[in-house]
């Protein structure tokens, strides 16, 4: 399988709450920008959700942007990441399924995002985006996009400290600062998305190949604006 990368290097992706994942594949991402021509005012004030798409690819730099404000670091020496976390425990986990538009260079498939030196593992190579529409109860917004993010939730990385409360509300919440700004993130670069909360989780779990103990929170679609 090969990726249309000059930056494809092996390395080991580090297992964390069951993750599972040894050995494979990887894609490094450009690195993650701090300051833009888009205020925090106007991505706010212009956020929408947005089901229409263009038919033009995301570059890599889009697409590392809106994983990295989505979970990435913003701090090195703490490890803290862009939305905020209860007890900086970080439950989840972001995967992305590339199709078609998708993005430049990058070939169709299931990635990892893996916030801990901003690149994607791959988990399985090919298109899984009309699987996922039809999990997503045949929203056909999540086949026409360029890519689905879908994150998931490891609870026992929070409940171990916090009980059934992390479960209940801590998790959902972070979910909700993540998705926020991810949504921020499409706005500010132009681009379309929306938040998807109805599917059937045991399905979309299998399809991005995460582990059992994944709960799927999200699916947000995203593509360039029509």
């Amino acid at each position: 399988m090969a990726i249309g990368l000059d930056v494809l290097v092996s390395r080991y992706a580090p297992v964390t709450g069951g993750s599972g994942f040894q050995l494979g594949e990887t894609v490094d991402l450009p690195a993650p920008e701090t300051a833009g021509d888009v205020s925090v005012e106007a991505a706010i004030a212009n956020r929408r959700s947005r089901r229409e798409f263009g038919e033009a690819a995301l570059s890599i730099r889009e697409l590392g942007q809106l994983l990295w404000a989505t979970q990435g670091i913003t701090n090195q020496r703490f490890r803290f990441r862009s939305a905020p976390s209860a007890g900086a425990l970080y439950p989840l986990e972001v995967f992305v399924a590339v199709g078609d538009p998708g993005v430049e260079g990058l070939d169709v498939g299931v990635y990892r995002y893996e916030p801990d030196g901003h690149y994607l593992s791959l988990v399985a190579p090919g298109d899984v985006q009309a699987e996922l529409r039809a999990a997503a109860v045949d929203q056909g917004v999540v086949e026409r996009a360029a890519i689905d993010v879908v994150i998931t939730a490891v609870d026992e990385r929070t409940t171990g400290k916090y009980g059934e409360r992390g479960e209940l509300r801590y998790v959902p919440m972070e979910a909700g600062h993540a998705g926020q700004n991810l949504y921020l993130q499409a706005e500010s670069l132009g681009l379309s998305t929306v938040s998807i909360g109805a599917f059937g989780d045991a399905r979309v779990r299998e399809l991005v190949g995460a582990p059992e103990n994944h709960r799927p929170l999200y699916v947000f679609p995203v593509g360039k604006r029509a």
